[in-house]
Parts: structure tokens; C-alpha cells; sequence
């Protein structure tokens, strides 16, 4: 299984989460997993690539065929109550970034 997302020619929209995990589980591994697959069901959802080192850094980033779709990600409710859950018991620290894919290229060689 890659760990790349396979995407369309731009455009599209990345939601870049980048965060510092607290050091208590508190079923955020569980949590996680639902959203992925809950993430994937959504409407103009493109896929997803992510990554955490030893200290707990992750950056996550999800990618959208519009702006509506990811808006409309941002307030289901069940990912309200996980981002809820992530601001009281798994983040120290996080910052989210939207941004809109205007050109991709792929390598070693690139494209």
C-alpha cells in the first residue's frame, strides 16, 4: 500500500493539520481510525497522507476536490466531537492550514 494518496491533476484543496500529541492514548488511536474511514465516505474526498515521529509531531494532510466538501467534513458532526477531544485530552499544541493545490509534480524525475 502506498503511503501517497493517489490524486487528480490539480486543482484541489489540501487541509494541512500539523500537531503535538499529548502523551496519553485515551482512545485517540481508535478515534483516528473511525475518522479516516469517515473522512474516505465523505463526498469529494480525494485521500489522505500522514505521518508522526517518536516525539509525537504528526502532520496530517487530507485532500478535497472543492472547498464546499471540506467545509462540509469540518462540521459533521461526528468529526466535531473528535476535533472537541483533541483540543481537551491529545493535543498539546496544533495548527491547521487550508490551501488550494494549484500545480503537483511527482519524481524522482518529476513531472
Amino acid at each position: 500500500m502506498s503511503r501517497f494518496a493517489p490524486l487528480p491533476d490539480p486543482p484541489y484543496y489540501a487541509v494541512i493539520f500539523t500537531a503535538q500529541r499529548t502523551g496519553a492514548d485515551a482512545g485517540y488511536g481508535a478515534m483516528a481510525d473511525k475518522m479516516a474511514g469517515l473522512a474516505a465516505q465523505q463526498p469529494g474526498y480525494l485521500g489522505v497522507e500522514t505521518t508522526r515521529d517518536e516525539a509525537g509531531l504528526g502532520i496530517t494532510v487530507s485532500y478535497w476536490a472543492d472547498e464546499a466538501a471540506l467545509k462540509n467534513w469540518k462540521q459533521l458532526s461526528e468529526h466535531l466531537l473528535a476535533q472537541k477531544l483533541g483540543r481537551e485530552r491529545w493535543y498539546d499544541y496544533y495548527t491547521l492550514r487550508v490551501a488550494k493545490v494549484e500545480r503537483a509534480y511527482s519524481g524522482p524525475e518529476g513531472r
